[in-house]
């Protein structure tokens, strides 16, 4: 075969492969929101976000650290830039970004239809899965049962976009897919523990509270009883 052929088949072999890739691996780029990247530590965040190292929350802190940052893109002062975004939560398990939580402003967001959430994120990350049926997830912080109604994700990242089950409200949940797993068991063991030694604490805290109120009549009792006229 001439090298001109062998150049025209290798062309047609490459076209065939290429156009018979799945749609997954034509996908945006999953690994990251906006310019935050999932697995990046506390610190490189925070500074990306403008926010302050104090303002990293610690959630638990056994068996594993799990922290949160707190973000809201909106621009401070009068702007004619409109957020779509109210808030962000970055959390964190042994200092890695392993969850991204953006949650949408209902007013800003009013009126959108799934369908309209969809198109807008896949011009970021590619071609969405629609979920035959309206895949569950665990109960939210504040007990609202939501679902997922559509999905991006390749072999290490996911990003799911969720539909609050009471209002209008509309969610977009980024993970870390290999530190998911030890993140969550981490969080139930931490759940666990703390509801273990509820009792301690609270007997603890009454202590400590008892203490606190017998000091404060103490020192009033030494100041008052000098000056007490009957």
């Amino acid at each position: 075969m001439t090298k001109l052929g062998n150049n025209v088949r290798s062309a047609f072999v490459s076209f065939l492969v290429f156009g018979a890739m799945p749609a997954v691996t034509l996908a945006g780029d999953l690994s990251k929101y906006r310019d935050v990247q999932l697995g990046t530590d506390v610190p490189t965040v925070a500074k990306q976000v403008g926010a302050s190292l104090t303002q990293a929350k610690v959630i638990h802190s056994r068996p594993a650290l799990i922290q949160e940052l707190e973000w809201s893109p909106r621009p401070l002062g009068p702007s004619s830039q409109t957020e779509s975004v109210k808030e962000v939560i970055f959390s964190f398990y042994d200092g890695e970004l392993f969850r991204i939580a953006i949650e949408y402003d209902p007013y800003e967001t009013e009126g959108m239809t799934v369908d309209d959430f969809v198109k807008g994120i896949s011009a970021t990350f590619g071609t969405a899965e629609k979920p035959a049926a309206t895949a569950k997830i665990a109960q939210s912080p504040d007990g609202d049962q939501a679902g997922v109604v559509a999905r991006w994700q390749d072999p290490q990242y996911r990003f799911d976009l969720i539909r609050s089950a009471y209002g209008p409200g509309f969610r977009l949940i980024g993970m870390l897919k290999r530190l998911e797993a030890p993140a969550q068991a981490a969080i139930t063991e931490a759940t666990r523990l703390d509801d273990q030694e509820a009792p301690q604490r609270d007997a603890a805290r009454i202590s400590s509270e008892k203490e606190v109120e017998r000091t404060r009549l103490e020192k009033a009792r030494l100041l008052n009883t000098p000056n007490f006229r009957p």
